[in-house]
Parts: C-alpha cells; sequence; structure tokens
C-alpha cells in the first residue's frame, strides 16, 4: 500500500508588531510638544493645520483632543476649537494642592516596602545629562513617577497619575520665567538619598517641601493652604 506523503504544516508567521492608531499618534505628539513647551499655554490648536502636519484627517486630531482636554492639558471652545491650556496662580494651586497631599504619602510607603529605586536614580542621572530643557522636564517627571509608582496602592498611583501631566505643564511655564533646574537637581538628591536610607518620613518631608517651594517661588502667594505636611500635624 503506497504510503500518502503528508504535509507539514507550515510555521506560523509572526504575529505583526501592533501599529499606533492615528489618534494615539498625534495625541502623544501634541502632548510631547505641550510638556516640553515647543506648544505654549494659550496657543490655538487648529485641527487643519495639525491634520496637514501629520498627515491624517481631522478626526483622529479631534478625538487626540479631546483626550488632552480631559487629561487638562486642552482647552476646548464651541466657538475658537482647542488651545493650549492657559496655566494661573490658580491651576498651580489646585494641582500643587492633590500633589501635596498625595505624594509625600506614596513616597513614605514606597520606602516602607522597600521598593526598588533605581528608576529614579537614572533619571536624576538624565536629567544631568541634558543637552536642553525639554530632555530635562522628561526626565524630572520620570523621576518624580518613580518615587510614587511602587507605592503599593495602584488606585494611588493612577490619582498621581492623572494630575502628572497638568503638573508638568506648570513646571514647564514656571521654568521658562525662572530656570531653577540647579535648586531643584540639590533637592531631589537629598529626597532620594534619604529614601535609599529607609528614611521614609525624612524622604517625604523633604519632599513636601521641594513641592511646596517650587509652588512658592513660581505663583508667589499662591502656595497651596491647609495642607498638613508628613508626621507635622499642623497646616504649612
Amino acid at each position: 500500500m503506497t504510503s500518502v506523503p503528508t504535509s507539514t504544516p507550515a510555521a506560523a508567521a509572526p504575529a505583526p508588531v501592533p501599529i499606533p492608531s492615528r489618534t494615539q499618534y498625534v495625541l502623544e505628539s501634541v502632548k510631547h510638544r505641550i510638556l516640553t513647551g515647543e506648544l505654549a499655554p494659550g496657543q490655538p490648536l487648529i485641527e487643519t493645520e495639525l491634520a496637514r502636519e501629520y498627515g491624517v484627517s481631522k478626526t483622529p486630531v479631534r478625538e487626540a483632543l479631546k483626550t488632552l482636554a480631559g487629561t487638562g492639558l486642552v482647552e476646548m471652545s464651541q466657538y475658537k476649537g482647542g488651545a493650549v491650556r492657559t496655566v494661573d496662580a490658580a491651576m498651580a494651586r489646585e494641582v500643587y494642592d492633590v500633589r501635596l497631599l498625595l505624594e509625600p504619602e506614596a513616597l513614605r510607603r514606597t520606602v516602607l516596602r522597600g521598593a526598588p529605586l533605581e528608576a529614579a536614580r537614572e533619571a536624576l542621572e538624565r536629567a544631568d545629562a541634558a543637552d536642553d530643557a525639554a530632555e530635562r522636564s522628561l526626565a524630572n517627571r520620570e523621576f518624580h513617577r518613580a518615587l510614587y509608582i511602587d507605592c503599593g496602592n495602584p488606585l494611588l498611583g493612577r490619582l498621581l497619575d492623572g494630575v502628572r501631566d497638568q503638573a508638568a505643564l506648570v513646571s514647564a511655564v514656571a521654568w521658562a520665567a525662572d530656570p531653577s533646574w540647579a535648586r531643584e537637581a540639590t533637592e531631589h538628591e537629598q529626597i532620594l538619598r534619604l529614601a535609599l536610607a529607609g528614611d521614609q518620613d525624612g524622604a517625604a518631608e523633604a519632599l513636601h517641601r521641594h513641592i511646596e517651594s517650587f509652588v512658592r517661588r513660581a505663583f508667589p502667594g499662591e502656595v497651596p493652604g491647609q495642607v498638613t505636611g508628613p508626621g507635622k500635624g499642623e497646616a504649612k
């Protein structure tokens, strides 16, 4: 009996690498340009111009701007369309009030858990080696996120992520007026040194002072009030 040769199944083709949607592409690009100061607060975001620039239709641009409006980076008007959100003292007070309430406590928990802080150290090194303000700004964001993201409470991390972009926008405006990189780098080093030493309360207090002093310098008279510092039991 003649045997019928069986065919060998062809090897499965590798799964294609997902390609970001046009909306996501536009969103990430516009967001990056806002947070690095390329698109200034108050600058109009005209859908037709952005669509032409990115080589897409107006639909993904419109969806991207709606998403950015939801994160607080863009303001939408029925008649004027979108614009980069303007930064004023009231906005800074709101955003930094949330940071003062949550971020030091998140860092305290990160240190208490013994979570690794290598990402924070690497972010400091990138900031020191940065060639421009945009790169330094992005490294600064990564440093702060590395302090809280391993706090052990995912909801707390997401809450802080929710104000992260707005805080970066405030910082970009403040740094444009007063480049205080050197002072803040020294404060970052102190925070990380205390955290690495296992001093959770000291690190949390240093972070609280760092956040508060920044908004005090950038927006005099608008420091968030009635915020209790870690372990102090009294309003700053």
